[in-house]
């Protein structure tokens, strides 16, 4: 906004300091003077031309006294008011430089200024506040976007490997006529239907990132007791026994959206086992404020390394990427957009033996 130069603060501080000053002073001086006149005729003695004189010889004496008494409060005013003015607006000189500074984007400077709370003080610690919330939130800002391109780098990659499957598989097919259809076709459904999920996958984490779902109360151990029965001949096939436990376990959420993580951890348990005779368990627990679910199973032994990069879209551990399992890379990268969607945490951490414990903390209606 532009506006005209005008009078500096410290100017008008001190000018109202002076003049303030000078005011109280010549009233002191008036009531003085007035003193000493009205006390002149108290004394009988005195004739009324005497009285005339006295006063007069009094004014002529008290006159240039009162002149040099305003003219010292005049230049002491100023002087001080003006030193006074300076040390007084000196927080708030630090809060103007910190704010131009905060104009041209440079946020992580901080006024920080010492001393006991007061008026500027207050308002220093409020800037600082904000300029860190704004700091934090342009990094998130910063942060996300340039998860935003390599996610869309990512999926471009995953999406056009299977396209190039099927041109490939098409390409072979008019290039002889001879070779047998039914594999063609069967191979190209197989490419199509991984497209297929993929998109689908790619949908649903855009849809739990921009939270546009309705929250209601959940009832967690029933949504499991739903991923696992589903999941089960899954199970039965791979020789993995599920084991589910929990009492009723009330979150607040979307249903569809929580069944989708369920599924996906319970999925990502069987799918990633041992060959033979591997555990899943699957539990549910009250905790306060929150409703916990817990998906541990057995399986290969995994570092800290590793699963801190699994819920990373597309990111998959090598043992993986080369099993027939090895799925389109977002299971777990949709377990956390959900959970943090639904104001929730997901942790993973690699189990002694093997195997990994996800456990999804989510908040409970009320809490």
């Amino acid at each position: 906004m532009d506006r005209e130069p005008g009078t500096s603060v410290r100017l008008k501080f001190t000018l109202s300091y002076a003049g303030f000053l000078m005011l109280a002073g010549a009233l002191i001086l008036i009531a003085v003077g007035l003193y000493f006149l009205r006390g002149l005729p108290n004394g009988a003695i005195y004739s009324t031309g005497e009285i005339f004189i006295n006063r007069r010889l009094i004014l002529r004496s008290f006159v240039p006294i009162a002149v040099i008494v305003l003219a010292f409060l005049l230049v002491f005013g100023l002087l001080g008011g003006w030193i006074l003015a300076d040390r007084m607006l000196a927080p708030l000189s630090r809060i103007t430089d910190a704010t131009r500074l905060a104009s041209t984007g440079s946020l992580s400077q901080r006024i920080r200024l010492p001393g006991r709370m007061d008026e500027f003080r207050e308002l220093a610690d409020a800037f600082d506040m904000m300029l860190a919330r704004l700091e934090a939130h342009v990094a998130e800002q910063q942060r996300l976007a340039a998860e935003q391109q390599r996610f869309a780098a990512n999926a471009s990659h995953e999406l056009r490997t299977p396209l190039a499957i099927s041109k490939t598989l098409l390409e072979v097919a008019r290039a002889d006529p001879a070779q047998d259809a039914g594999e063609i076709i069967e191979r190209l459904h197989t490419v199509n239907t991984r497209a297929i999920d993929l998109t689908e996958a790619l949908l649903l984490l855009s849809r739990a990132s921009r939270r546009s779902f309705t929250r209601e109360s959940v009832d967690l151990s029933l949504v499991a007791e739903e991923a696992t029965e589903t999941l089960l001949p899954l199970a039965e096939k791979h020789g993995v026994t599920i084991e589910s436990s929990g009492d009723i376990t009330p979150a607040l959420g979307s249903h569809a959206l929580l069944l989708q993580l369920t599924t996906n951890l319970v999925h990502n348990a069987i799918v990633h086992n041992l060959p033979e005779e591997g555990t899943v368990w699957v539990k549910t627990s009250v905790h306060p404020g929150t409703a916990v679910l817990t998906v541990e199973n057995t399986g290969g032994k995994i570092t800290p390394e590793l699963a801190a990069t699994l819920t990373e879209p597309f990111q998959r551990g090598t043992e993986r990427m080369h099993s027939d399992q090895a799925g389109i890379g977002l299971g777990l990268a949709i377990v956390k957009t959900i959970a943090h969607a639904h104001d929730g945490t997901l942790t993973l951490t690699p189990r002694p033996e093997g195997g990994l414990h996800i456990t999804a903390e989510l908040p409970a209606p009320g809490g």
